[in-house]
């Protein structure tokens, strides 16, 4: 595509607040556009928003932060300082698994540690832990740059960077088949591959890539940001105001008006507003045909789009807690007896009977977020999408109740007694409320069919000016990836409007 050549300054219209959205404002700012930022809610965040009830604070989606460096470069191209904006704490331990026999497994960066949590569960498996992770360091590094840049066809497949890779890629492996190279306890490949989960997929089916997850983990750190993870999105959205960025909240996109292939502008409830430039960060598969006609859409038409397969959903409790927790671990992951069969229930879009509870009980570190001697836990449950057919309005009081007894008895404490405010999400209102399609709360799946230029482009291919960031589009989901993403649509953009790549031309954006 073809840079414009006229001098005038640029306007670009993104389409949602979400982390992706926040991030190419930021950078298309800073190159020289005036950026208009439109956002449906009346909170910035998407899925990464948070709110407020009776004194506690939740995050509806992101409880951690993983892969800084990202974010750090984002915010160093807008002339600021992401530690001095945000305060990240670095955990250790990262988390805890709690398996069902009571057996435990502290994740920490400590490699020695590490091994000695390890030994404990398999003394034969664990010398191999400081060179698995080796390997997924080299792993990272070799596909780190595949992940920064756009993949619109095959023909990227074959650049000198996939090549190099390719070795270490193993595509006819799952995650947990790489993991059985190094360790034969399944425990301790649960222990390093529940992380598919961030992926909304199962370790058994999950290409083996994705090890690359631990990694960054245990080689970069898992950081809880003080004030809940939402709080990444609101210093984004401060700095983007002081840069000159338009912040419309309650006000969303309704349409992208086009002429011929292009789009040349957005239609919201209160009027039109022209734009050079479209970027739209919004759950993908519900947010593009609310936007562009079907008749518009020849890659990613409606018939398309149902086709696709998507990760799993969750079921959500938020409790605000009468007392503290400090014998609970700030992350605490129960997995269920039979985890290859609780697997089995969300790949058939069901409420497994016996589910994995994911806890987070931040209050241990961040006195912010609830009443003194009080406690916010928040509580994720994987279950099937909406494709599974379960009937969530009856069923989401009676699993309330399943998880309340299943998470007594696990933490040892008795939580019923001691709720003193309460919300429940179930894939039926991830839908309803959020807009996300079949409640499927990590996007599009990440097969190999659905990956790199299989995965909708950050140039979005049926409309030219219309540029895709988000967990549903390339490189894919997860807070570190959609940062990625943001960055490879606001270069694209800045490209084709012929303006300095983000992080040049700062000073100009600025005055």
């Amino acid at each position: 595509m073809n840079a414009q050549s006229d001098t005038r300054a640029r306007d670009v219209v993104v389409v949602g607040a979400g982390p992706g959205g926040l991030a190419t404002a930021m950078l298309l700012r800073a190159s020289g556009a005036r950026v208009t930022l439109l956002e449906k809610a009346d909170r910035v965040g998407g899925r990464t928003a948070s709110f407020e009830q009776d004194g506690f604070t939740f995050d509806y989606g992101p409880t951690f932060y993983l892969y800084p460096e990202v974010l750090r470069e984002i915010f160093a191209a807008c002339g600021r300082d992401l530690d001095r904006e945000v305060d990240l704490k670095r955990l250790d331990p990262m988390y805890r698994l709690q398996f069902d026999d009571g057996n435990t497994f502290d994740a920490t960066p400590d490699i020695d540690r590490l091994t000695a949590e390890a030994a404990r569960i398999s003394p034969a498996d664990a010398p191999n832990v400081r060179a698995y992770l080796a390997e997924n360091a080299a792993k990272f590094e070799a596909f780190r740059p595949i992940l920064q840049r756009p993949f619109a066809s095959a023909r990227d497949l074959v650049g000198v960077d996939m090549l190099r890779a390719l070795p270490l890629f193993r595509p006819w492996l799952t995650v947990d088949g790489d993991l059985k190279r190094w360790f034969r306890h399944p425990d301790l490949r649960l222990a390093f591959s529940f992380q598919s989960k961030y992926l909304g997929m199962s370790p058994f089916k999950c290409p083996s890539l994705f090890t690359i997850v631990a990694h960054v983990e245990y080689g970069f750190g898992v950081y809880h940001p003080v004030g809940g993870c939402n709080a990444i999105p609101k210093a984004m959205a401060r700095i983007a105001r002081e840069m000159g960025v338009d912040i419309r909240l309650s006000e969303g996109a309704e349409e992208i008006v086009t002429e011929g292939r292009r789009a040349t502008a957005v239609r919201t409830r209160t009027g039109t507003i022209p734009a050079d430039a479209v970027v739209v960060n919004g759950d993908f598969a519900s947010t593009i045909p609310r936007l562009i006609p079907n008749a518009r859409r020849k890659r990613w038409s409606d018939k398309t789009i149902a086709k696709k397969k998507y990760s799993c959903s969750t079921f959500m409790l938020y409790l605000g807690i009468e007392g503290r927790f400090d014998d609970m671990h700030h992350h605490t992951i129960y997995l269920s007896e039979d985890y290859t069969k609780n697997i089995r229930e969300i790949e058939q879009g069901l409420a497994p009977r016996e589910p994995t509870i994911y806890v987070q009980n931040a209050s241990v570190t961040d006195p912010t977020l609830a009443p003194e001697g009080h406690s916010t836990l928040y509580v994720l449950v994987p279950t099937g999408n909406l494709e599974g057919g379960e009937d969530w309005e009856a069923l989401a009081p009676v699993y309330r109740e399943k998880i309340l007894d299943r998470l007594s008895k696990l933490s040892g404490h008795d939580i019923r007694p001691r709720i003193r405010t309460e919300r429940m999400i179930s894939p039926a209102d991830w839908e309803s409320q959020m807009g996300i399609y079949r409640g499927a709360t990590f996007n599009l799946a990440h097969n190999l069919g659905q990956m790199l230029h299989r995965r909708p482009h950050n140039r979005y291919e049926d409309v030219d000016g219309v540029y895709l960031t988000g967990g549903g589009t390339h490189p894919g989901s997860g807070l570190p990836t959609i940062f990625e993403s943001a960055r490879i649509a606001a270069r694209l953009a800045a490209e084709d409007m012929g303006m300095p790549a983000p992080g040049m031309g700062m000073k100009e954006a600025a005055e």
